[in-house]
């Protein structure tokens, strides 16, 4: 489908990204995920439906598969900004990291990319210190 830009569509104004919501057929074991090896907060949750997560501005929710009757497509990635992306990779566990780039590279800063419970990529972007940015 072609999408015409259309005038005064929306003004000025952007989006802004709210959240992102993934889907799971184990939601305890992807929230255990998200609570313990993320260190991300509970926002709220409905025990065999979903769990929402605080995730600064916005929010990351885990729903169990079938909830809701308009699934989304499986291929989903997750870009987080963590202040210590060392002790990021401690708490989730270096095993459970599929690729590392531990200092700035032509892309950006230092990275690493792990899955969570049900394989989708979780890349863990090192937030740049104030220091670096002078």
């Amino acid at each position: 489908m072609k999408y015409k830009k259309r005038r005064n569509a929306g003004g000025n104004a952007k989006p802004r990204l709210a959240g992102v919501e993934l889907y799971f057929d184990d939601l305890e074991d992807a929230t255990r995920f998200c609570r313990n090896g993320l260190g991300l907060p509970i926002r709220n949750k409905q025990k065999g439906h979903h769990a929402q997560f605080d995730a600064g501005a916005s929010f990351i929710c885990l729903e169990r598969k079938g909830a809701e009757n308009y699934p989304s497509g499986d291929k989903a990635v997750l870009f987080l900004q963590v202040p210590d992306l060392a002790a990021a990779i401690s708490r989730i566990g270096r095993e459970q990291i599929v690729r590392y780039a531990p200092s700035a590279d032509r892309r950006g800063g230092a990275w690493a990319v792990c899955h969570d419970p049900e394989g989708h990529n979780i890349l863990l972007l090192q937030t740049k210190s104030r220091t670096a940015r002078r």
